[in-house]
């Protein structure tokens, strides 16, 4: 692939060798979600996986909202 830009090269590539975080499937309440561990016992809400529909409408249950986690 060839790229045109007058942009330099360390702005272009910039954050694409970026390691994502570390994102776990958690099954808490009758509700599978995508969760970020966080320090303290606590994990920030990516997505509901599967879910009652009423969940999406919650929310204390919508992406980044940051929820108890207890590592198992």
């Amino acid at each position: 692939m060839t790229l045109y830009t007058v942009m330099p090269m360390e702005q272009v590539w910039e954050g694409a060798w970026n390691v994502s975080p570390q994102l776990l499937e958690l099954q808490q309440g009758g509700m599978l979600m995508q969760v970020e561990p966080l320090e303290h016992g606590r994990a920030r809400i990516v997505r509901l996986i599967n879910c009652p529909l009423n969940c999406y409408l919650n929310p204390a249950l919508s992406p980044g909202a940051i929820i108890p986690y207890i590592s198992s």
